[in-house]
């Protein structure tokens, strides 16, 4: 029995090839041009109209039909509550690694789904603005720790969740510079009731030890309506995590303004060396004890290859 679980005979999912995948698109619309797309991708992490066309338009053609079947529950609901408190927030989490492309998927989502033809309000935040201040980081001893769970302001996160949820105006979040490689003190975007929440970041799917009485200890998924990860080998990402730190030393670390300006100095070596120690003893230990456990839960597991292209989709059943 352990064998077949192991070998996925019992898997949640449905499973898609690329090209399987593409033929799902329908007559979803091309609404983003090829020099919109090379603007909304990350650094190191490129994408092409052609990928937009065969991955990106089905999903978002799945999830108008999520959103859809959502808000017509919610109106029954409330028909049935004898209650009307306005319009439901639709919240999608993506999660995955370091340098797996998560920022890029969630801006090219972001703006498919607000092209729709009725035109919603979709919002993008990141986790990043829930960080605790590098300060207090330091305090409490777990700067080499940032990015794992324990280095966020959880309850702030749930607290800014559960208010979009309840549809309340104009809830703060507080922003991230990844100049300074902290939070910016005082500094917030204000989200006021969105149609589509898109929340990106390492842990999303994070859950914790569950209380023996039964007490209810809310997660952050707990507020989502759909869940993607991006995923991708481990001997990718730490490539891709590399390439990417040795290209920001060229360019960002430069800034004087930069947290990591000590490493624009450096020989190329030298920076190759830190680079791959970073990625081992942080990014690589918080993949295999935070992030990866929680891809089973997602929804949607987008897979990359090498080349930075979704190989294989998952979706999972209904």
């Amino acid at each position: 029995m352990m064998d077949q679980l192991a070998a996925g005979a019992l898997s949640p999912y449905q499973v898609f090839e690329r090209n399987e995948w593409a033929g799902l698109r329908a007559d979803t619309p091309l609404t983003l041009t090829p020099g919109e797309v090379e603007r909304l991708h990350s650094l190191n992490d490129p994408i092409s109209i052609s990928e937009v066309i065969k991955i990106y338009l089905p999903v978002s053609r799945l999830l108008s039909f999520y959103v859809e079947a959502l808000q017509r529950l919610f109106r029954s609901t409330e028909d049935f509550l004898g209650t009307r408190n306005g319009k439901m927030p639709f919240i999608i989490g993506i999660a995955g690694s370091v340098a797996v492309g998560k920022s890029t998927t969630a801006r090219i989502l972001r703006e498919l789904l607000v092209r729709w033809p009725h035109s919603p309000r979709v919002t993008l935040v990141t986790t990043d603005g829930f960080l605790l201040p590098n300060a207090v980081l330091e305090q409490d001893g777990i700067m080499n720790r940032k990015g794992f769970p324990e280095s966020y302001d959880l309850p702030r996160l749930l607290k800014f969740l559960s208010d979009i949820k309840g549809g309340q105006a104009r809830v703060e979040a507080p922003v991230y510079s990844h100049l300074t490689y902290d939070i910016m003190p005082g500094e917030t975007v204000a989200v006021d009731r969105p149609d589509i929440l898109i929340l990106e970041g390492l842990n999303v799917l994070q859950t914790r030890n569950l209380p023996k009485d039964g007490k209810a200890v809310p997660f952050v998924s707990d507020f989502f309506d759909y869940s993607i990860y991006i995923d991708a080998d481990e001997d990718v990402l730490r490539t891709w995590y590399v390439e990417r730190f040795m290209r920001l030393r060229e360019t960002r670390f430069k800034d004087p303004g930069s947290y990591f300006r000590k490493y624009a100095d450096v020989s190329h070596d030298e920076a190759f060396g830190i680079a791959n120690d970073l990625w081992e003893n942080i990014n690589l230990l918080n993949l295999h004890d935070n992030i990866l456990p929680t891809r089973p839960r997602a929804d949607l597991i987008l897979r990359k290859g090498a080349d930075h292209r979704i190989e294989q989709v998952s979706l999972r059943k209904l």
